[in-house]
């Protein structure tokens, strides 16, 4: 692509069973099984992987590089962005980051990479770890603990050699979770960012006494607390972190210094962005997993902050109100929403500038969503007054942080603390606060354009940087494609690259139907609008979405000896919109045999001939071609399984976990877990009272267990918290009789239950339960066993091994471990 760029079933739950009628569609009693509807997000994972190993080129790829998928995040109208990262010689490397994004079928639209070359870099350090800490520690007047220096490589030009060192402690009475990189070779401070981000029930501003607002809490029969039950995460604490609690579930007084009125305030914003974020832009919860995260209130500072994990919220500088309006604490969440989607939070002074920003934008998307009324209302014989927080582009004016109105201002930044409205070369190094003037103006002039001539109701007009004048597209679509555009950001983020990836996400958006090229013309021009540089390689051009096709193979496996050729039908056909120039290529897995295509390019809905070349000398084996179809506006890719002479029976696949052969820990975004993730390791021992727990490998030293370390005790590194997995490489399969085999273990406490388990599922183009453990209440001792599965229902395929444990419903100490995974032919 020329990248412009069961019937009857029964819930039950602490005890309470209940009957859930059957969906529409759903089969009889009796009516044989539907089949499994794919998942996207495997289904993306999939093409996204083929493609990295048909077109490794825009990846940066170098020898000494391993590309490791680390999730998929759901995007709107069905677009799923599957996100990876990469060791170097074994280290990680910041900035080696990359998005690749498909539809729901699987098709490829686009991919948003920043590393510039492949990286060479000697991974030897000049200076020690115990250097790199000192030097780290310097930057905090006050330090409480700092991290073990990790060793990594920056991608910066052909790559840096440097320390990571975490210092946590606090500058000027604040928190701070401080990111040092220290260059290995000098010695010096290269970059560094902080975690910290500093701003029937009765609210303070939401109409007060008046009108009282409804906030979700949980708890029945006269024990509540200030949690949200339908929206995980979310609850309200005072400075300990104690979620309130009370005996009559109405919360407050409507007083601006009153703390449970503030988590009316906080709960009550927060419920509406989580709600915002899934109605208006397509997002699961506000971390992506449909989750949010927990508050605090009382912070005795003119301040509000998010700190990685909770949002914290102070008082003004008079001491009359707590900092819970609408905009500020859904900018707060905003942050974790930015640390929680591609390219984390952590990078340069100018991605903080950007994260800032964001807050802003969520906070004046919540208050759009929320829409309250503009006036103020006294109240019928009382001097009180009632308060709303109506919607606008203004930041913290309810609140008077510090005793002069608006913090910040979306439609001309340079009203507040002169702002910039435009970008110039010093925005990067600016104060991250005021350097988000530049998104925050491009974002106002997207929804609401230069002459929205409505102050009255929040929208003024609003001046351009190189004089045009635009038109808005509104402020729901102006939010689904900045969502979207965070939803391809890297670790190392510009201006420059989020209006790259700005434009892209709207193609992307076009593509499944939810923006226009209208909206892709005005996207570019809001931009130019606040002088921000194009990006080397950003998108020019929309020709309009929906254009599609497929992709097969025929046959889709085959054999030869060294020096004959396969001859290979490659078809294609348009499945929607207009036909599309289609370019063929294809690698091989491991290298030896080559394609060429003939005739190529093609149009969608012809077909070319893939003539397989095996050079005498070819190593007899299986060999995988990923054959890519570079089309127009999607990419398609599919497989090709070629045996080369006669391997033996055993040779499919083989994992005993001695060394790294590319398993991923939570593939598709999903895991819940807090701790005791799977992982590959060297397990340590464990046992309880004589009941074994975790067991050292099956042989070797390695296998995949849940949390290798033993800690304290027992339970200090078991699975807690929800769901771990841990998924294999794409395994390809020959055809004929195939059997699976592996060691495993599941070992828990009698507080376990049934809701704990260990399963072993082998996903293609179907999925097979191989093995499902479930717990029990009863010391169960771990010990290693073998099973051996006819998997030959999945001949044919590439597949994927899918292991996946929980500590699910209430607390248990569980452990579990898999080893010596085998797969046979015959």
């Amino acid at each position: 692509m020329r990248h412009r760029t069961a019937w009857g079933a029964v819930a039950i739950a602490g005890g309470l069973v209940v009957a859930m009628s059957a969906p529409a569609g759903a089969q009889a009693p009796g009516a044989p099984a539907l089949p499994a509807k794919p998942d996207p997000r495997q289904v993306a994972a999939a093409a996204a992987d083929r493609l990295v190993a048909a077109k490794p080129k825009p990846f940066r790829a170098s020898p000494r590089d391993r590309i490791v998928r680390t999730g998929v995040v759901p995007g709107a109208g069905g677009l799923q962005h599957v996100v990876y990262q990469r060791t170097y010689a074994g280290l990680p490397v910041h900035g080696g980051d990359f998005v690749v994004s498909t539809d729901r079928s699987g098709a490829v639209l686009s991919t948003s990479v920043n590393q510039s070359r492949p990286l060479s870099v000697s991974t030897k350090p000049k200076v020690t770890a115990a250097s790199a800490a000192k030097t780290a520690r310097r930057l905090l007047p006050t330090v409480d603990r700092t991290s073990a220096p990790r060793l990594l490589v920056l991608a910066e030009g052909t790559g840096r050699l440097a320390y990571e060192v975490v210092v946590t402690g606090s500058k000027q009475r604040r928190p701070s979770v401080l990111h040092v990189f220290v260059d290995a070779g000098t010695g010096r401070v290269v970059q560094s960012w902080d975690d910290v981000r500093a701003a029937d029930d009765q609210s303070f501003y939401h109409g007060g006494q008046r009108n009282p607002v409804e906030i979700a809490t949980s708890g029945s029969g006269g024990q509540y607390s200030m949690s949200d039950p339908g929206r995980p995460g979310i609850s309200c604490a005072n400075q300990s972190g104690t979620v309130y609690t009370g005996t009559d579930n109405v919360w407050g007084n409507a007083g601006g210094t009153n703390l449970e009125t503030a988590c009316v305030d906080a709960l009550y914003a927060a419920a509406k962005e989580f709600d915002m974020a899934g109605t208006w832009l397509g997002r699961r919860g506000l971390d992506g997993n449909g989750r949010g995260w927990p508050m605090r209130v009382g912070l005795n500072q003119a301040n509000a902050y998010w700190n990685g994990s909770y949002a914290n919220f102070g008082r003004n500088s008079a001491g009359t109100k707590q900092v819970t309006p609408t905009d500020v604490v859904a900018h707060e969440l905003g942050h974790g929403i930015f640390q929680f989607t591609p390219g984390g939070s952590g990078g340069s002074n100018e991605k903080g500038g950007l994260n800032e920003s964001t807050g802003d934008i969520f906070g004046a998307l919540t208050e759009w969503y929320i829409n309250e009324p503009r006036v103020q209302e006294q109240m019928s014989g009382t001097t009180a007054v009632v308060n709303y927080d109506p919607p606008d582009y203004l930041v913290g004016e309810e609140v008077d942080l510090v005793g002069s109105g608006p913090i910040r201002n979306m439609y001309q930044p340079s009203l507040v603390n002169n702002d910039p409205n435009c970008y110039s070369s010093s925005v990067p190094s600016m104060e991250v606060h005021k350097a988000a003037g530049v998104q925050n103006h491009w974002f106002y002039l997207l929804a609401e354009g230069s002459n929205a001539n409505d102050p009255n109701n929040g929208r003024p007009n609003s001046p351009t940087c190189n004089g045009s004048t635009l038109t808005g597209i509104g402020v729901q679509k102006a939010g689904l494609i900045f969502m979207e555009t965070l939803n391809l950001k890297t670790s190392t983020w510009t201006h420059s690259l989020a209006r790259r990836a700005s434009l892209q996400a709207t193609l992307n958006l076009v593509q499944v139907g939810k923006a226009t090229c209208t909206d892709f013309t005005r996207v570019r021009d809001a931009w130019n609008a606040v002088s921000v540089p194009a990006a080397s390689g950003e998108p020019t051009t929309c020709t309009g979405g929906g254009n599609d096709f497929s992709l097969s193979l025929n046959p889709s496996s085959g054999s030869t000896q060294p020096g004959q050729p396969v001859n290979v039908t490659v078809g294609t056909q348009t499945t929607s919109g207009s036909a599309q120039q289609v370019t063929l290529s294809a690698t091989s897995q491991p290298s030896g045999p080559t394609a060429s295509f003939s005739p190529n390019p093609i149009s969608s809905g012809q077909s070319s001939t893939m003539t397989v070349t095996v050079p005498a000398g070819t190593p007899d084996g299986r060999y995988t071609l990923t054959v890519l179809a570079d089309g127009a506006q999607v990419d398609r890719t599919a497989t090709f399984t070629l045996t080369v002479g006669t391997p033996g029976p055993g040779d499919v696949f083989s994992d005993d976990f001695e060394t790294d052969k590319g398993w991923t820990v939570n593939p598709g975004g999903t895991d819940t877990g807090t701790a005791g993730l799977f992982q590959r390791g060297t397990p340590q021992a464990t046992s309880y009272s004589g009941t074994n727990l975790q067991l050292t490998a099956a042989g070797g030293g390695y296998d995949l267990v849940t949390g290798a370390s033993a800690g304290a005790d027992a339970g200090a590194n078991d699975l807690d918290g929800g769901t771990t997995s841990i998924q294999s490489p794409a395994i390809t399969l020959p055809s004929g009789t195939l059997t699976l085999s592996f060691s495993w273990y599941l070992g828990h406490l009698n507080n376990a239950s049934s809701a704990d388990y260990l399963r072993v599922r082998v996903v293609g183009t179907t999925t097979t339960t191989v093995l499902n453990q479930t717990g029990a209440a009863t010391n169960r001792s771990a010990a290693w066993q073998t099973a051996t599965v006819d998997i030959s229902a999945h001949a044919g395929q590439t597949v994927r091994i899918l292991v996946d444990a929980a500590d699910a419903s209430t607390g248990s100490l569980v452990e579990a471990g898999i080893d010596n995974v085998r797969i046979t032919g015959s």
